[in-house]
This record gives C-alpha cells, structure tokens and sequence, in this order.
C-alpha cells in the first residue's frame, strides 16, 4: 500500500505518497486534481519493480501554497521536481505528468536532461513554443472567453469553484473537461460551471469516496494555487525563450484519450501530429479509444500496460 509523508524541497513543503522499491518514477498530476488522481498507478508500477513517489504538486492539496502568483511559473514547479528528486536521495528520475503536470514533465525533460532519462506526458502533448505569448495571441485573435483569460483575474474563478466545491468537483469529473462547448469557452454571466447540470451522475470510473477526497482536499486548500499555475501561462514563454526550438531527446511517451478536446482541437491536433518534431526518440504514441481527458483514472488498465512497458524499456537501457 501507498505511504505518504510531507518532505521540504525548493523551499517548500512537498507532500506525496509512495510505493516501491527500484528506479524512481515521479508522477505530476493536473488541474484541479492530487497525487490521488495516481492511485490507479501507484501498485502496479510498484509490483513492476520501481518506486513510485506522486506528489501534491505545488499549491494543490496538502503541499505550500504560496501567495505570490509568480511563484508558480515553469521554473518554480520543475524546480520542486528537480529538488524532489534528491530530498529523495537520488540523482536520476523518470517523469511522468498528466495535464498541467504533463508541461512540468516535458520541461524537467528538456531543461534537466542529465537527471530526467526518459518523459510520458498524459493528454497534453510536449511543448511547441509558438512566436509569441499565449494569452496575448489570443487577444490579437479576437477570442475573449477561452477559460485561460477568465482564470486570469485573482479571485474571480476561485470565487466561483469555492461556492459549492462538491458541485465544482462533480461537475469536472462527471462532464469531463473534453466537451469543449461547455468546459474551454466561458460566458462571464455563467462561469466555467455555468453549462454544467447540478448533481450530475458521476462516471462509474469515479467513486463517490474518490470525489469526497477531492473535496475534502479542495475544501482545505481553496483552488488560488491551482489558478495561479494559469497565472503565468505568458510569463511561462518569456522565461523559456533560451528553449525556443529545442527538443527533448530522451526516449518519451505520449498518451491521451480520443475524446479528449486537449487533443483533437485544431492545434492540439496539429500538435499530436507532430511529436516527433519535438520528440525524436518517441516510442510511443498511444491513443486511448472512447476515453476522455481524465485518462488515468478513466482507463487505467491501458494507462498501466503502457507505462509499464516504456519503464521496463527504457530502464533496462
């Protein structure tokens, strides 16, 4: 069974849980998610012959959160990553991150090499630096309501998901966050939930106990931290500029649902299209059938088969 313990690294308290014994394998989970979002994974890639460490990415779940905004930029979440690793006593990782946690992953890749030797990313393909920031790409675009731009102004999302966090936590689970007509473009008078239907019937990947420890969590943390990872999303391009056009050349994995908006939008697609412009030594891109953006939790048994098999290979290498 998983163990859990709070460790200090990056000048933070960082909260995880683990199981096994062998190679490290680090697991950096999403929005609005926990290293419980990971519980799928924590034995079988244990039994598999590695140890397993998912932390409470920072601001989320039990770990610090810290009230400046701009300590949520790339270099901040590697850098917990990075000083994870050795607070762990090691001085090698595999990484492995689903959603936001998936850019934390292919960084710690790209900016770390000599520490990270392999990367999977989970529904959010690997970093294409475009020629200019996100945020004001889309203003120059004409678009105003995409959900990065209302998660912008401090308290205003917070507000929102903290006025009824079982409905927040329902909703995001029971809907997904793969229909985008409902969850990436957002009608100020409605919010990000405004569309979604009160008590929705949870999916049957999703237990009421899994939800009320997601609840539980995000009733003691608030969801400030979670946002201001969002926060930085054009800070994030100005500091990656020294990156531009570089590749991540340890062997990685890519896997995502076919139903995950994430990836099948017309950049996203582009994007899946193109790993091995960023990625020359993928092994494997695998597209889950029927699963949407929570794929781990959705499809763990495909999740598991796939993982394994990359860190058997790449470890034995």
């Amino acid at each position: 069974m998983p163990a859990s313990r709070t460790i200090k690294a990056n000048g933070i308290d960082i909260f995880l849980t683990e199981q096994g014994e062998g190679p490290l394998v680090i697991l950096c989970h999403g929005w609005p998610e926990l290293s419980y979002s990971w519980r799928h994974q924590m034995g079988p890639l244990a039994d598999a012959g590695f140890h397993v460490v998912a932390p409470d990415m920072r601001g989320f779940g039990k770990t610090s959160a810290p009230q400046d905004i701009a300590a949520y930029s790339i270099f901040d979440t590697v850098g917990d990553v990075t000083a994870l690793v050795t607070a762990l006593g090691e001085s090698k990782a595999i990484i492995i991150g689903h959603d936001w946690g998936a850019p934390v992953a292919w960084h710690a890749a790209l900016f770390r090499p000599d520490m990270f030797l392999a990367v999977a990313g989970l529904s959010v393909p690997p970093p294409f630096r475009a020629k200019g920031r996100p945020l004001e790409k889309l203003k120059m675009d004409g678009i105003d309501n995409f959900y990065w731009q209302y998660f912008q102004t401090p308290g205003v999302a917070e507000a929102e998901f903290e006025r009824d966090i079982d409905h927040a936590m329902r909703a995001m689970f029971a809907e997904g966050f793969g229909d985008g007509a409902n969850s990436l473009f957002v009608d100020p008078a409605k919010g990000f939930l405004g569309n979604r239907p009160q008590n929705p019937k949870l999916p049957a990947w999703i237990t009421e106990a899994d939800l009320a420890h997601f609840v539980a969590n995000y009733k003691a943390s608030g969801f400030r931290g979670g946002f201001n990872w969002y926060r930085n999303l054009d800070r994030n391009w100005d500091l990656t500029a020294p990156w531009h056009g570089a590749l991540v050349r340890q062997p990685s994995l890519f896997i995502a649902g076919s139903k995950d908006s994430v990836i099948t939008g017309l950049i996203g697609a582009k994007r899946v299209a193109e790993l091995d412009k960023v990625l020359p030594d993928l092994r494997g891109k695998v597209i889950i059938e029927g699963a949407g953006h929570w794929v781990q939790q959705e499809r763990p048994d495909e999740v598991n088969a796939a993982l394994i098999e990359f860190l058997r290979e790449v470890s034995s290498s």
